[in-house]
């Protein structure tokens, strides 16, 4: 058995949450659950996730938007209409991964936003200036993406995509740590577009890998 003491020495990069809602929060509780420490941040500020936090301590912590920017890797899930201010006024990312798992589209309307025939993940690559952007953990429901990955037997399958080799290896790395089966879609103009939401033709899928 994997202790969280060696999760966290053997994982030794920091861990950025931008976002506090059904994915955000997801994503923490299956960092949790398995010892991975990270910063959670949303727009309203660090007092207003004290119950979350509470849940899933010690490993999640709250913190300012920039206090979760400054992470060495940082999942943003945010609505799509509010991505521009939840992302305006922070540094240069200088190298540092984002995880992109938003899609564009939001409730309560679940419109789906004109992108002038661009991908999603070109345009939360332009709000995140100097970032490696991998495209991952958009395309399963919140709820699979904080339960059990192992739950039907085999590995939940988790797809992710992206431009940089070494960026798609450490999120590979996280995503096999939370127990899942993560499978490499190649670039982001192919993978981004297989798992976005609406148009491509994985989200929501829960594919199970045996073996």
């Amino acid at each position: 058995m994997v202790t969280n003491t060696t999760c966290r020495k053997e994982f030794a990069m920091s861990i950025g949450i931008i976002g506090a809602g059904n994915i955000g929060s997801a994503f923490a509780r299956a960092l949790s659950r398995n010892g991975i420490s990270a910063t959670i941040a949303n727009s309203h500020g660090p007092q207003t996730l004290a119950e979350l936090t509470a849940e899933l301590a010690p490993h999640i912590t709250a913190g300012t938007i920039e206090e979760a920017a400054k992470a060495d890797i940082v999942l943003i899930a945010v609505p799509w209409s509010k991505l521009p201010a939840a992302l305006s006024g922070l540094p240069d990312w200088a190298g540092r991964i984002v995880i992109d798992a938003n899609n564009p589209i939001e409730a309560p309307l679940f419109k789906p936003a004109e992108l002038n025939g661009r991908l999603s993940s070109e345009i939360v690559a332009d709000l995140v200036p100097g970032a490696r952007l991998v495209k991952a953990f958009n395309h399963l429901f919140a709820n699979l993406v904080s339960a059990d990955p192992k739950a039907e037997g085999g590995n939940r399958v988790l797809f992710y995509s992206g431009d940089d080799i070494k960026a798609k290896a450490e999120v590979a790395e996280i995503i096999t740590r939370l127990g899942f089966a993560g499978i490499d879609l190649g670039p982001l103009k192919i993978g981004a577009s297989l798992t976005q939401f609406p148009g491509g033709p994985l989200p929501a899928l829960n594919l199970v890998k045996f073996g």
